[in-house]
C-alpha cells in the first residue's frame, strides 16, 4: 500500500490496528471505525459505544496498545448492574479449526474477562470496529 518501507513486506513485522484498519478499506474488506482511548481505565466509557456496535450487527473489534502490546480481538460485550462489564476476548493468533467452541474456551483463546482486569489501565489502546456497511465510509480516529 505504499506506507511502510520496502523490507517491510514479508518480514515478521507486526502491523496494529490503524494499519490493520487501512488495509481494510484498501483491499476491500468490511470497514473499518477507529476509536482511539488514551488510558485503558477509559475502556469503561467506551463500553456503550461497544455494546451497540455489536447489538447493530459489528463485526469483530481489533485492539491494540503500546504498553499492552498483547493484541486482543473482542466479540461481544456484557454489561451487568452497577459498572460490572465483561468482553468476549478472542486471542488473534488462533489459528486451525477447532472441534468445538468448549476447545477453544479450555485452551485459552476466548473467553470473557472482566473489563478493568482485560486492560491495563495506564496503556493507550486503538480499536478497530469493523462493519460489512454497503456504503463507503472512510475510517475515523475519535
Amino acid at each position: 500500500m505504499g506506507d511502510k518501507p520496502p523490507g517491510f513486506r514479508g518480514s515478521r513485522s507486526w502491523i496494529g490496528c490503524v494499519e490493520a484498519s487501512l488495509c481494510l478499506d484498501h483491499f476491500g474488506g468490511p470497514q473499518g471505525r477507529l476509536c482511539h482511548v488514551p488510558r485503558g481505565a477509559g475502556l469503561q466509557g467506551e463500553l456503550e459505544r461497544l455494546y451497540s456496535h455489536f447489538a447493530g450487527g459489528g463485526g469483530p473489534v481489533m485492539v491494540g496498545g503500546d504498553a499492552d502490546a498483547r493484541s486482543k480481538a473482542l466479540l461481544g460485550v456484557c454489561l451487568g448492574p452497577g459498572t460490572e462489564a465483561y468482553v468476549l476476548v478472542l486471542d488473534p493468533h488462533c489459528w486451525g479449526a477447532p472441534k468445538n467452541p468448549s476447545e477453544l474456551q479450555a485452551a485459552g483463546w476466548v473467553g470473557w474477562r472482566e473489563v478493568n482486569t482485560a486492560f491495563d489501565p495506564n496503556s493507550f489502546y486503538n480499536l478497530c470496529l469493523t462493519s460489512c456497511n454497503s456504503e463507503k465510509q472512510l475510517p475515523t480516529l475519535d
